[in-house]
């Protein structure tokens, strides 16, 4: 997994990168003790995981964390047990608190290994992991009817349930996860599979389940590349 640590205090990159060593799991590709420094790194360099400090100047792990529109897993570190609430509200993995000993950090590590294998974004192409009330639900390609975007989170619509699967990411997230070929977006709140467009007219999508969508100025150009499949 790769990984990248961001931390003010030097003893504690220090401490995480020696205890990183024990792990070959563990791809460190990054470390900074600058949360802005370290965000602009995220925004074009993916990982898989995230180990950052909670209470930083300037920028708090937890601000960074919500600003991310791809987001790693996360484990927080901190000294101060206050703030474990909003870290789980987040998602993340696991919350080491300071000073983080070599056999807490061994089971956060366990614990992000384990969702790493279980939430790997693809499976052929077939399907998708998100994780949803806690939980990690795997969902079949060719079962989402379309995704819609809700500011913080996404409702992926199903075509076997009347209840859709929400979860924390941007539609922008979740389009880097999906086949470029299979799936488009049509506007700043929709992306739709392409076997489930039925007709458009109007700049309205029409789906094969009925339900109607508009097509925004800004993907205008997916009228065209829809005619001509």
């Amino acid at each position: 997994m790769k990984c990248v640590v961001i931390d003010d205090e030097p003893l504690a990159l220090s401490i995480i990168e020696k205890y990183m060593v024990a792990f070959p799991v563990l791809e460190l590709v990054g470390t900074f003790d600058d949360a802005i420094e370290g965000g602009r790194f995220l925004k074009t360099n993916p990982v898989d995981l995230l180990f950052i400090d909670i209470n930083m100047p300037d920028l708090s792990g937890l601000e960074l964390v919500a600003r991310l529109e791809i987001r790693p897993m996360i484990i927080f570190t901190t000294a101060y047990k206050k703030f474990a609430y909003e870290g789980f509200e987040l998602e993340a993995v696991d919350y080491l608190l300071k000073p983080i000993t070599i056999e807490r950090f061994e089971k956060a590590v366990q614990k992000a290994a384990e969702r790493f294998e279980l939430g790997k974004s693809r499976q052929g192409d077939e399907s998708i992991v998100v994780r949803s009330e806690y939980k990690a639900i795997r969902i079949a390609l060719n079962d989402i009817a379309y995704i819609e975007g809700m500011e913080d989170y996404i409702k992926i619509h199903l075509l076997s349930s009347r209840h859709p699967v929400t979860t924390l990411m941007s539609l922008k997230g979740i389009l880097g996860n999906l086949p470029e070929s299979g799936f488009s977006r049509i506007h700043r709140s929709y992306i739709v599979p392409n076997l489930q467009v039925k007709s458009i007219q109007n700049k309205r999508v029409k789906l094969l389940s009925g339900i109607e969508l508009p097509v925004s100025d800004s993907y205008i150009d997916f009228i065209e590349k829809w005619k001509n499949r």
